[in-house]
């Protein structure tokens, strides 16, 4: 039994307070059954690390994408094109709508979207998607770029029950991070135990949304297997079931290898 985290930031955990580097929360993994994970791109600056450090471990990918609330380079889809010119690179993302941090005339978030949906299409690797308080415009230009062409990960899901039967619609997969273990995800937990096994998938989103029983400490890959456990019994399934599903639809979706 193996899982795999497919959505973390490498690059910005909180090393001094995890008590160790990047080595040890490597090891961390390994000893709580994480064997792969996916380390995702929120700008341009940092990319150069992000695939660094996929380079440095096997078991360990990346992506190429700018956060939609992200203020560095503007990418177009000829530069993201060449950055995800790597084996390692398995995703474009992460990108997305983010209403809730930003204000005023958005348009430029928008059309900032439209260039990730057709690089992945141009590129053939999936797509990596943020939405926060966006729906409507989220599922708009998901349909008007042909998205379902190349489908993807809604990460880090958050919205209603009837966004994630649109999303699925749309042939993406839906991921759940340590949010859908906080005292006040009611309304989440219930589309987890809505979403098809065969289209679910976990995270941490680390160093962010650190899951109970761990909340109030820094999050890192081997607190995945929490968000697995929750699901596992709202669900009213084996841990296990949701460790070997989860893993196996992140290998369907991404085209990685089976865990040895």
């Amino acid at each position: 039994m193996s899982l795999i985290d497919s959505h973390c930031h490498l690059d910005r955990l909180a090393l001094e307070k995890i008590g160790t580097d990047l080595d040890g929360v490597m090891a961390l993994a390994k000893e709580n059954g994480v064997e792969q994970m996916l380390c995702v791109s929120i700008n341009i600056e940092n990319f150069p690390e992000v695939l660094k450090i996929s380079h440095c471990y096997s078991n360990i990918f990346a992506s190429i994408g700018v956060h939609p609330s992200d203020d560095g380079e503007e990418p177009s889809v000829e530069r993201l094109i060449q950055l995800s010119d790597d084996p390692k690179i398995i995703a474009i993302g992460e990108t997305g709508l983010d209403y809730f941090y930003n204000e005023g005339d958005l348009e430029w978030q928008r059309e900032r979207f439209r260039v990730h949906i057709r690089t992945a299409i141009a590129t053939g690797k999936p797509l990596i998607i943020h939405t926060r308080e966006a729906e409507a415009d989220t599922l708009a230009i998901m349909r008007e770029e042909g998205a379902d062409k190349i489908g993807g990960v809604m990460h880090c899901f958050t919205g209603s029950l009837a966004m994630a039967q649109q999303c699925l619609e749309l042939g993406f997969y839906i991921s759940f991070s340590g949010i859908v273990t906080f005292r006040n995800a009611d309304e989440l937990r219930e589309v987890a135990k809505m979403v098809p096994e065969d289209r679910i998938l976990i995270e941490t989103d680390a160093p962010y949304l650190t899951p109970v029983p761990k909340r109030g400490k820094p999050n890192h890959p081997a607190l995945v297997k929490h968000v697995a456990e929750h699901i596992a019994e709202q669900r009213g399934v084996s841990f296990e079931q949701i460790a070997e599903a989860t893993s196996a639809n992140f290998r369907c979706l991404f085209g990685t290898p089976s865990i040895s």
